[in-house]
């Protein structure tokens, strides 16, 4: 099993004949995703070079396709109209790769998802419509590799779903792992997921799913929805998570993994990374949630936090994956 996305993941692609749209639908289709199709508004019933029907609307592209996920490929002023499209045609899982989303359109996006979703407080397991991003990388269930990667006639696998820009080469499925076991990894920065990634595999794990939730101050999933998800998958073994600073989502996390480990919802390890640890207090970093407002917005403040619920933490990008292996035992 894995969360929210599997091989039988049926994925269209917002933005399809984009510069970005193209690139990066190819990817996945050549990943071994089931790329079904994609939406440009006007150029309905042409096809991409992939051979992918294109649709002029996305309710068009789910009716025709049998799509169950999203991925969105489109200018920043569009992004948040391009969501709310895809959540008006019932698609469970959106994918919003796009950067630089303006955050009242994002606030007007929650409140719609949060309305059909039956509340904000709706865990991510029961919601009908699951947002991933703006601003993300994107998400991986892992397949068994099955070529070498070298030419697109001979791709890393056929067996796995990849969706957004995660480079597919580094991720391990867990049946061809040397440890025989799985880490779900969930960040809001997409380079060190993919270091994570990297860091996991190298010592012989493989990763259930990878999650880039996005580094904006508004947004879908968060690290407890991830977690939650993580803690009900039965081949997810442990959990890594990466925060930075600024917000309060990974304080949040913090308590959530302290509660639930007293409640038995979670038994499986959990190892850390926040990153900005030298970052000058008020500065933004990057990320347009990466901003120190106050003193639980620090990194230090959210490493005592997790410390405090029982989490392995790496006080270094480079010890990520240790301290993953660390927490679990070996």
């Amino acid at each position: 099993m894995a969360i929210l996305i599997n091989k039988d993941t049926r994925v269209i692609c917002q933005g399809i004949t984009g510069s970005f749209g193209a690139v990066h639908t190819k990817g996945c289709h050549l990943y071994g995703t089931k790329m079904a199709g994609g939406v440009t508004p006007g150029k309905g019933g042409q096809k991409d070079d992939n051979g992918l029907p294109i649709f002029d609307t996305v309710a068009a592209a789910v009716k025709a396709t049998g799509a169950t996920a999203t991925m969105i490929f489109v200018p920043p002023g569009l992004a948040g109209d391009a969501i709310l499209e895809a959540a008006y045609a019932n698609l469970p899982v959106i994918c919003a790769i796009t950067e630089g989303v303006p955050v009242q359109d994002m606030i007007r996006v929650r409140a719609v998802l949060d309305e059909i979703n039956g509340g904000p407080e709706i865990p991510a397991s029961k919601r009908k419509i699951t947002l991933v991003g703006p601003n993300c990388p994107g998400i991986i269930t892992p397949g068994p590799k099955t070529g070498t990667g070298a030419s697109a006639q001979d791709p890393y696998t056929n067996a796995g779903c990849k969706i957004g820009i995660m480079p597919g080469y580094i991720h391990t499925h867990i049946s061809q792992s040397k440890r025989g076991r799985a880490v779900g990894i969930v960040s809001r920065s997409g380079t060190l997921t993919y270091e994570a990634v990297w860091q996991t595999s190298q010592l012989g794990f493989g990763q259930s799913t990878c999650v880039g939730i996005g580094g904006d101050p508004v947004r879908g999933l968060n690290h407890i929805d991830c977690l939650e998800l993580f803690a009900a998958d039965p081949d997810t073994h442990g959990i890594l998570l990466i925060g930075e600073i600024g917000g309060s989502d990974e304080i949040d996390a913090a308590r959530w993994i302290a509660d639930a480990r007293k409640s038995g919802k979670l038994s499986k390890p959990v190892a850390a990374f926040i990153a900005g640890r030298t970052a000058p207090p008020g500065r933004r970093m990057g990320h347009a949630g990466a901003i120190i407002g106050g003193a639980d917005d620090t990194a230090d403040a959210k490493i005592n936090a997790l410390k405090a619920a029982g989490v392995s933490i790496a006080m270094s990008p480079a010890d990520m994956g240790r301290a993953m292996a660390d927490a679990m035992g070996t």
